[in-house]
């Protein structure tokens, strides 16, 4: 595959060339003929090679890169079910108007896989238009995902994540399975979505505000940090139950979006 030379650094491109970890992964998202698959960072189609075999009802590949998708749109030419976007899935998240229950399967780049999480999450619109989320990530940013209160890894991402997502790890996959090879192992973890959300925030981003406010003094009590969101912080950590000679990270995620909730009812 002469190609291959062109991995782009910039675009943290590693492509998995692994077929047996491939087919683990195709297998997790349960993809038949009633299903419309999308892929985030196809490469050059060796995830989509592997789930043509599935027989979906269509697949939607999204490649940022002008090189690679016009190699893909050649590849695939003689299949009307294949349909390449040569974008940036972060340009297009919100504005996606296909049919609901997609899968969605993504080898992210490294330097924009927290991002392009993010993005998922945070949809105006929920239910979102995916059914479920299979995606890879640097094995550290993985562990920080799924993490519980009280551990080292637990902060904003795993408060995200957690608030409308379910989320669980499949399995470690070693740097040697990708081309060229990046210096960390990577994790596979799939998401679905929470659809019935006990803390339904009207705007996503108060839970953002939230959680940066409260970690921006990781190692100290929260109750500097509390004032900067709440001017009378004792009234309204008695009302939440909220102890503040506690640490960000001892908080439980619950905790956040109760906070998040009475700061938009407060606020917006």
């Amino acid at each position: 595959m002469e190609l291959l030379g062109t991995s782009k650094k910039s675009l943290g491109q590693n492509f998995l060339i692994d077929k047996n970890i491939i087919k683990k992964i195709i297998n997790i998202g349960n993809v038949n003929k009633n299903i419309i698959v999308m892929e985030i960072g196809v490469g050059y189609g060796n995830l989509i090679d592997e789930i043509l075999t599935k027989n979906p009802k269509q697949i939607i590949g999204i490649e940022k890169d002008k090189k690679l998708s016009y190699f893909l749109k050649k590849k695939f030419s003689t299949n009307k079910n294949i349909k390449i976007i040569n974008e940036d899935i972060l340009n297009i998240v919100d504005d996606i108007n296909l049919e609901k229950n997609i899968i969605v399967f993504g080898n992210l780049p490294y330097n924009i896989s927290t991002k392009i999480l993010t993005s998922l999450i945070m949809l105006k619109k929920w239910p979102p238009w995916y059914s479920a989320l299979i995606l890879m990530f640097q094995k550290e940013v993985a562990d920080r995902i799924i993490a519980k209160t009280n551990t080292k890894e637990f902060g904003r991402l795993s408060i995200l994540t957690n608030w409308r997502l379910e989320s669980k790890k499949h399995f470690n996959i070693t740097r040697n399975c990708f081309y060229p090879k990046p210096k960390v192992n990577s994790s596979l973890l799939s998401f679905t979505p929470k659809k019935v959300n006990k803390f339904n925030l009207k705007n996503p981003k108060n839970l953002e505000l939230v959680t940066r406010i409260l970690f921006s003094n990781r190692r100290k009590m929260i109750n500097k940090s509390f004032k900067k969101l709440f001017k009378n912080r004792l009234h309204i950590a008695k009302k939440l139950n909220i102890d503040l000679t506690k640490r960000p990270g001892e908080l439980s995620s619950e905790t956040y979006y109760k906070i998040a909730s009475e700061y938009e009812r407060l606020f917006n």
